[in-house]
């Protein structure tokens, strides 16, 4: 499975029901991406914990790495209205620097995995950087 997707999917489905967290498993991948997500408003704010692999903290190993991401409503709606994911592990989806932002028809955000990191579409055009075309957010 995506890990990426599932992540997606699991915002999508703490918006649906109008919860304020939600949990997803740790990575620097992902964490990159909700970071991108906090700085331009589309989340309030991230904070990764640590698990118990037991209910009684007694088994001795350590515990799987999550985030804890904090979402963001403004007007009672949330402040992602659409989260999809366009590269898929089926079907990458690469771009060149000067098309890059062309998978979005309003004023979205597209984050781009590029050689400088993860960058939204028009940081990405900025400074010439093509790569994978992860999401569209809006």
């Amino acid at each position: 499975m995506d890990p990426i997707s599932d992540m997606l999917t699991r915002i999508r489905n703490a918006y649906a029901r109008g919860k304020k967290t939600t949990l997803v498993p740790h990575s620097k991948f992902k964490h990159a991406v909700l970071l991108a997500l906090v700085k331009y408003g589309y989340l309030r704010k991230l904070e990764t914990s640590e698990e118990e692999t037991s209910p009684d903290g007694k088994s001795g190993r350590e515990g799987k790495k999550t985030i804890k991401v904090f979402l963001k409503y403004q007007d009672g709606k949330p402040a992602a209205q659409v989260l999809k994911r366009i590269s898929k592990p089926g079907q990458r989806i690469y771009s060149g620097s000067n098309k890059v932002g062309r998978f979005s028809s309003r004023r979205a955000l597209v984050l781009v995995s590029t050689s400088k990191g993860i960058l939204p579409h028009w940081e990405a055009k900025k400074q010439k950087a093509g790569g994978e075309v992860l999401c569209v957010v809006y």
